[in-house]
């Protein structure tokens, strides 16, 4: 808290005393302009005694806190922009927290920033982690058990290829079946083979023996493997030459649009068209024009 400058007002210096997690020098003084932002925000509605009450009482049952809802729906403080309860659930509650799509709104939160009324709330007491789900473990050998006896040979001589040459005394089965062309097989002279195999080719196959091998057959000595499925299948960051501009958007649907519009809440698309940049020059905005529908992602499970 040494970053702190000697004018910080005393409201602000107490909400700063319960923000989550560490930060380095910039962004501490980043976490700083965030909240003198909001607190001047709040002042001229009247809301400041609530925010301080919810985030003094972590209380779910306080009321909404909103402030307005920008054209992009998101709230820039300082050189960055991000989603508002994004930006203050990092704040307050999730110092880990990567996006809105890990968020979902209380059902009595009548703001909710997916609502995309006027008005966004800001309560981070409003807003629920959602949790990634666990996939059952799964479960391989500890060892290998190499079974002390084999089968004979003879069990399988049906799948044994003609020119195969045999050690001294082992003789292969002469159980000879003849060879059938496969249906619609074209022979030289033209004639398609669509006829069906000899019934009594089947009764004379030899049948294969339980393969001891198989793990119905062996009490193995299994131990878990522990996977968790990642919230995200994949997460895009926007650069203009060697600047990063914007949040990272982190993919959780099975699909995902990258393009040049204008729908920031949408967790199917990550659209570039309102995301702005001091330093964008004439040759960047040329090339942004030329986004469009861009590109679509697909996801593949497991």
């Amino acid at each position: 808290m040494s970053s702190i400058l000697p004018f910080t007002p005393p409201i602000v210096k107490r909400l700063l005393g319960w923000k989550k997690g560490e930060q380095n020098g910039q962004e501490e003084k980043w976490c700083e302009k965030a909240v003198k932002s909001l607190v001047k925000k709040l002042k001229k509605t009247g809301q400041l005694d609530e925010l301080e009450k919810a985030i003094t009482t972590q209380n779910i049952n306080t009321k909404c806190i909103t402030i307005p809802r920008s054209l992009d729906g998101r709230l820039q403080v300082s050189h960055r922009k991000g989603l508002p309860h994004v930006i203050y659930c990092r704040l307050w509650r999730w110092p880990d927290l990567h996006s809105h799509h890990e968020l979902r709104a209380m059902e009595m939160c009548e703001f909710a920033f997916n609502m995309k009324k006027d008005e966004v709330c800001v309560n981070p007491y409003h807003y629920q982690r959602v949790e990634t789900p666990v996939l059952p473990p799964v479960l391989v050998p500890r060892h290998t058990e190499i079974p002390a006896e084999f089968p004979p040979l003879d069990d399988y001589s049906h799948s044994i290829p003609e020119n195969t040459n045999f050690p001294a005394g082992i003789e292969p089965q002469s159980n000879y079946i003849p060879e059938t062309p496969p249906p619609g097989y074209l022979s030289e002279d033209g004639e398609t083979s669509d006829h069906q195999m000899n019934p009594s080719m089947d009764a004379g196959s030899p049948n294969l023996s339980p393969n001891p091998m198989s793990p119905a057959h062996n009490n193995l000595d299994l131990q878990p493997v522990t996977y968790c499925e990642p919230a995200f299948w994949c997460s895009i960051s926007y650069y203009e030459l060697n600047q990063r501009v914007g949040e990272t958007f982190h993919a959780s649907q099975p699909s995902m649009t990258v393009d040049g519009f204008t729908d920031p809440s949408n967790s199917e698309r990550f659209c570039l068209g309102l995301l702005s940049n001091v330093n964008r020059n004439a040759a960047v905005e040329l090339t942004r024009r030329h986004i469009g529908n861009s590109c679509c992602l697909l996801g593949k499970g497991g």
